[in-house]
């Protein structure tokens, strides 16, 4: 692996990373190290435990490099974090990465990134109580709902959703704006009625949840076509399999491919890095995140054309071959 070194003028000692206080004349201190920080999720989703793994693996791996998590409301929130140049890397969802490259939307100017990867498909959710009697959007009549956190990738599609029903989540319900984890246990406790989650199969807070009291999900499989048709190439009809969270059978969705960014000003050399790191440690980001056992090189490099793949993340799958 290349290594590329912060030069001597950027190389600032970081706190808490730098080593043992030097004997007397203060020689032999640890060098100094770049901080990369990632731009993650909230508690309970799976963009915060993989963007954790990632850090330290930078930590571990990337010699003269520290990696920081840091906790977000999600994607919208991570892409303007990295946009202000507060992050260095960010997860995201591929539509609202399709957003920030065009400017529209959350976006009020186009944001300059680009991809080292996709790494996943993650799965529009709609999840309420076994037994609740929501079986369509139009039982969201009245009732309490979450549509994720704000500035999440979550309230993106899920207002997109049912804007393409006819819904309008302002007045044909009791809306709610949290995280996945706050969410499930809202309705674990009985204070809310369903929610909006976009993330991998399974995600952690869901399936916490599905293990203590039986869940079910709606079925959102007839919004894909319009969903594409209206916003972009990023969404796909799909359907989560039988047997996660407990599901007696496969309920149709749409999924959403997920990419880890970087300012399209990164270093080529460092953005080579970055992406054989993580193809080098799959089976470290397998651990912790079950849905990182699809990457793979043809997949990953598979970036819609808006958003394109980074110079050095382009090399590497050159390199890697098909």
């Amino acid at each position: 692996m290349r290594r590329v070194l912060a030069s001597a003028a950027a190389a600032l000692c970081l706190a808490g990373c730098g080593g043992g206080a030097a004997d007397d004349g203060g020689n032999d201190r640890e060098p100094a190290r770049e901080t990369l920080s990632i731009a993650t999720g909230g508690r309970g989703g799976i963009y915060a435990v993989y963007g954790a793994e990632l850090a330290q693996l930078i930590s571990s791996r990337l010699d003269g490099y520290r990696g920081v998590a840091i906790e977000s409301s999600g994607s919208v929130q991570n892409l303007l974090r990295l946009r202000d140049g507060k992050v260095q890397i960010a997860l995201t969802l591929g539509d609202t990465a399709l957003d920030a490259v065009e400017g529209r939307e959350a976006f009020d100017r186009p944001v300059p990134m680009r991809a080292l990867a996709q790494i996943y498909p993650s799965y529009v959710q709609l999840v309420t109580a076994a037994g609740s009697g929501i079986s369509t959007l139009a039982d969201l009549s009245g009732k309490r709902v979450s549509v994720g956190s704000p500035d999440s990738g979550t309230q993106v599609v899920a207002e997109r959703v049912l804007d393409v029903a006819g819904i309008d989540p302002r007045t044909a319900f009791q809306r709610k704006r949290l995280g996945v984890a706050e969410s499930a246990q809202a309705l674990e406790q009985g204070s809310l009625d369903a929610f909006f989650w976009s993330g991998g199969v399974p995600t952690g807070a869901v399936a916490e949840l599905a293990r203590r009291s039986p869940v079910a999900l709606v079925d959102l499989s007839r919004f894909g076509r319009e969903l594409r048709a209206r916003w972009g190439g990023v969404y796909e009809i799909a359907s989560i399999p039988a047997g996660a969270y407990g599901l007696r059978r496969a309920v149709g969705t749409i999924s959403i491919p997920n990419y880890v960014v970087v300012d399209e000003h990164m270093d080529s050399a460092l953005a080579y890095d970055l992406t054989k790191l993580m193809f080098d440690s799959r089976r470290e980001l397998e651990a912790v995140d079950p849905g990182a056992a699809v990457l793979d090189p043809t997949r990953a490099g598979r970036v819609i054309a808006p958003v394109g793949l980074h110079q050095g993340a382009q090399e590497y799958y050159d390199r890697a071959g098909p």
